[in-house]
């Protein structure tokens, strides 16, 4: 055996780690990519596909054609994909290690500790799927021979930009926020963290979760977020990253078809989250002869 073939055989062949994008995994039309390293060292871990604005405007298509439906299940259905998403974090809990521990150097008890906290996110959010029309929904006090009574609706397609500081249950719970309602969403990666779209696109396409809810891209948020700010069929932004230029700038493009843009959310868990992504009808019935 020669040289070469002996040293050939001992390569690692770094992988690369596509796009989830209408429940497929594509790689990006541009055929761009970004190296990921291996944590405190310039050794190549994968690489990642960098979404183009091609990409982002096929997420929203996928989005749209999948929102309705989503919508239309019933709020417990929602409820069981949503604890199922947890099922199946739990079956990945190595997989989530392997790329914390490899990717960003935690330590496997960190590791266990994030994945604890997406598990306890889809849980939480799980729970509140069928329940929060309640909570939010009235019948109001009107004058005259009629029942009037609010309820929720989702808003439809919304666009999610994650926190640039990496925490694997924070970006579960806003994910399962947007979604627990019957919205769609779109997620830009944030560079760091950025691997963990392979097993998190994998516990989404497992999980009987509608094609097209959950689409997750990677790549240069400098370059995507002015077509993501004006982009008609995108319905609200949830903008969870610190930059308050790119949040401002956000919200004047949103003007043009009032989109909604939410700031950064402190608390990850909770009632309010979920209902920044809700808007409201108020009926009108007649009652009486």
């Amino acid at each position: 055996m020669s040289e070469l073939t002996k040293s050939s055989a001992n390569l690692k062949i770094a992988k690369t780690i596509k796009l989830f994008i209408g429940g497929d995994f594509p790689r990006t039309e541009s055929g761009r990519s970004m190296p990921v390293f291996q944590a405190k060292s310039k050794k190549l871990y994968a690489n990642l596909c960098k979404a183009s604005r091609k990409d982002l405007r096929n997420a929203v298509t996928a989005a749209q054609g999948a929102q309705h439906g989503w919508a239309a299940k019933t709020a417990y259905n929602r409820t069981q994909i949503l604890y199922r998403m947890a099922e199946m974090t739990e079956g990945k809990r190595e997989e989530f290690i392997e790329v914390l521990t490899g990717t960003l150097g935690y330590t496997k008890i960190q590791a266990n500790k994030a994945v604890n906290e997406a598990i306890d996110a889809f849980v939480y959010y799980a729970g509140f799927a069928d329940k929060y029309q309640q909570l939010v929904g009235t019948v109001n006090p009107v004058s005259g021979p009629h029942h009037n009574f609010t309820t929720s609706e989702p808003v439809g397609v919304v666009a999610l930009v994650g926190n640039v500081k990496f925490n694997l249950g924070d970006l579960v719970a806003q994910i399962a926020a947007v979604i627990a309602s019957g919205n769609a969403v779109i997620v830009i990666m944030a560079n760091e963290g950025a691997a963990s779209i392979a097993p998190l696109s994998e516990v989404f396409a497992t999980s009987d979760l509608t094609k097209g809810v959950v689409n997750l891209l990677t790549g240069d948020l400098q370059e995507l977020y002015p077509h993501m700010g004006t982009h008609m069929e995108i319905n609200s932004i949830s903008f969870q990253n610190s930059d308050k230029k790119v949040l401002g700038e956000l919200k004047e493009m949103g003007a043009t078809n009032m989109k909604r843009v939410i700031g950064p959310v402190k608390e990850q868990l909770s009632l309010d989250h979920l209902i920044n992504f809700v808007e409201y009808k108020t009926v009108w019935h007649p009652i009486g002869n």
